[in-house]
């Protein structure tokens, strides 16, 4: 998968594993975005905060419907996604998450749509 830098999914499966220490209890962790993935010939936008070692990734998904939300997406059929003249979905590298993913969640649900 070329979807993510290296070192970034890294990140992302470091935060998998510290999560699924405390998933489900009162300690669960409100994780900052580690990527902000999007499709240069659409509106969707994703900021992914985890990702388990076989590309199962969890975060903020807004399709460009006015109605982002929390879940899981694969990364695999992320980078699978052709868009006109073969264009893919990419990764913004000038991303930097300056808040946990709960607060980009209630921000997009106000304003229908991924602030950042």
């Amino acid at each position: 998968m070329n979807l993510l830098e290296p070192h970034k999914l890294d990140d992302l499966i470091r935060n998998h594993r510290e999560q699924q220490r405390v998933k489900g209890t009162k300690s669960e962790l409100d994780l900052h975005p580690v990527v902000k993935l999007f499709v240069p010939w659409g509106a969707a936008t994703f900021l992914i905060s985890e990702c388990d070692p076989d590309g199962l990734a969890f975060g903020l998904a807004d399709l460009g419907f006015g109605s982002p939300e929390l879940g899981y997406i694969s990364l695999d059929e992320l980078a699978e996604l052709r868009g006109p003249g073969g264009l893919t979905v990419e990764q913004d590298l000038h991303f930097k998450a300056e808040k946990p993913l709960s607060q980009y969640s209630e921000e997009a649900r106000r304003l229908g749509r991924i602030q950042a």
